[in-house]
């Protein structure tokens, strides 16, 4: 396959790749301050737009779960922006009342398009409204959170802490309904919720990433993987299921073609 973004390669490193849920179009966003959208086809891959964010470096970008915006986070910025791809507007949110941090960074969105989830400093984790953006509920988890995860039907947040334990939140009541330890880490990296909810994958700072069924999650404080992955040797940066949870991706930004297909 071309690369896909070969119509306008970035002129810095990428921090997004992400398919448009119901397009065949790729979104590419990075350090070059620009988003970009491509059309996939697998002969040419045409550039469909760029849009050129002033001085904001993107740390993330994530396409709405309806496709029509896109959401950006910046390296060293307390503001984020919404790009609205039906209109072609771009809005900056300036600042969410009640939420105080530095730096706004990580952030998850709900597979039901309703919740965006901030990851905060010392713990906190923000839940803002979709449709407003603002502030709904302030969670908190003992020592600092490196990675959450929503469930596939949005009733649950797994928040993984760089202590190496996994709180398990209720959405609605903003509860958190059980913890628990997840074997041999010694720092929280990453966490994924497969799409037919039967798998949780937490990887580490070790490169291991171990693997529970969510039942057993929810029961015990110290449950046992059902497969402890082990082919990494440096920072398990990224895990990710497929749509029919068949293959697991395990990844490390720390090496050069450090990727694994289980």
């Amino acid at each position: 396959c071309l690369p896909a973004n070969q119509e306008r390669l970035a002129n810095g490193k990428l921090a997004t790749v992400q398919f448009h849920p119901a397009a065949q179009v790729v979104m590419t966003a990075g350090h070059d301050r620009s988003v970009s959208l491509f059309q996939v086809d697998g002969i040419r891959n045409p550039k469909i737009q760029s849009i050129y964010l002033e001085s904001f470096p993107i740390y993330k970008a994530r396409f709405s779960v309806d496709g029509e915006q896109v959401v950006a986070t910046g390296t060293h910025h307390r503001m984020f922006f919404v790009y609205d791809m039906m209109s072609g507007s771009i809005t900056p949110i300036e600042k969410v009342r009640g939420v105080d941090e530095r730096f706004l960074r990580s952030f998850e969105l709900s597979p039901d398009g309703s919740f965006m989830l901030v990851t905060g400093t010392s713990g906190y984790l923000y839940l803002l409204s979709m449709k407003t953006k603002e502030l709904v509920s302030t969670m908190k988890i003992n020592g600092r959170c490196t990675a959450s995860a929503f469930t596939p039907d949005s009733s649950q947040i797994y928040s993984y802490s760089k202590e190496g334990e996994v709180f398990i939140w209720d959405v609605r009541s903003r509860k958190c309904l059980h913890k628990f330890e997840d074997e041999g880490s010694l720092e929280g990296k990453c966490i994924a919720v497969s799409r037919n909810n039967q798998y949780v994958a937490c990887g580490s700072a070790s490169g291991v990433v171990n693997l529970y069924t969510t039942d057993v999650c929810l029961r015990a404080s110290h449950p046992k993987p059902v497969k402890a992955i082990m082919n990494l040797v440096t920072s398990a940066t990224c895990v990710t299921f497929n749509p029919t949870t068949e293959i697991l991706a395990v990844a490390s930004c720390e090496a050069d073609e450090a990727v694994k297909l289980v």
